[in-house]
């Protein structure tokens, strides 16, 4: 089919040829879309300059099956600047959305959740909050979010109470006061209130427990960047 322009973020890209380019691009609407673009003659380096992460772009493509074709692609509005670990934040959300969200499924509320948070990113000194809201959105998106809210019981959080997670059943009270999760700790993460030091650990130690069988055993090449540059 035809497309109309859309916007779109680009994820991620690679040589295809030596006049084209392989684009994992996540479009307005749409969702996660694979495209190919061509990237020769006159116009070579002003294109490749143009094709680069955090910056909003108009594409018009074809193609009826999974790989479509870029016909046309232009700027749209002002790219974001990210710096220093925000760049690398940056990657992970790229990274991370390219390696999770299917190809070529109508999943059209992630292009607004990935704006906003690309923008908060570029807004607010605490990446990792911003990060955690991201995760666990997506993971909702998707199909493998969890319910803060009511234990594998289907009894409300307790704040009196302390909790462990299990896959498929849900958060589970146990005994043990100084391990799993406080029922303060869900309550903040419920309503993505990671301003407190202990629910912000909890909370990474949580997704990455979630996004492991989604990822894989491959590494995350913005975590292992990051790692490096400390």
């Amino acid at each position: 089919m035809d497309s109309e322009f859309y916007t779109a973020y680009l994820l991620h890209r690679r040589p295809f040829s030596d006049s084209q380019v392989m684009l994992d691009m996540l479009v307005e609407g749409v969702g996660q879309l694979r495209m190919l673009a061509r990237i020769s003659g006159r116009q070579a380096t002003k294109h490749k300059a143009q094709l680069q992460p955090f910056q909003s772009l108009l594409v018009h493509y074809t193609g009826k099956h999974e790989l479509k074709y870029i016909q046309k692609f232009e700027l749209h509005g002002q790219p974001q600047y990210l710096q220093g670990d925000q760049l690398y934040c940056g990657f992970y959300l790229n990274e991370l959305t390219n390696r999770i969200v299917p190809v070529n499924e109508p999943i059209e509320q992630v292009f607004e959740l990935y704006k906003t948070h690309l923008s908060n990113l570029n807004s607010t000194s605490d990446l990792q909050a911003v990060l955690r809201s991201y995760e666990f959105q997506l993971l909702e998106l998707l199909g493998y979010g969890i319910d803060f809210n009511f234990d594998a019981q289907g009894d409300p959080i307790d704040i009196a109470y302390h909790y462990s997670y299990f896959a498929e059943q849900g958060f589970v009270v146990q005994n043990d006061s100084h391990s799993g999760f406080s029922g303060a700790q869900l309550k903040a993460m419920s309503s993505h209130d990671f301003s407190r030091k202990d629910v912000l650990y909890m909370a990474k130690q949580l997704s990455r427990y979630l996004l492991k069988p989604l990822l894989g055993n491959k590494p995350l090449k913005s975590r292992e960047l990051f790692m490096a540059s400390q």
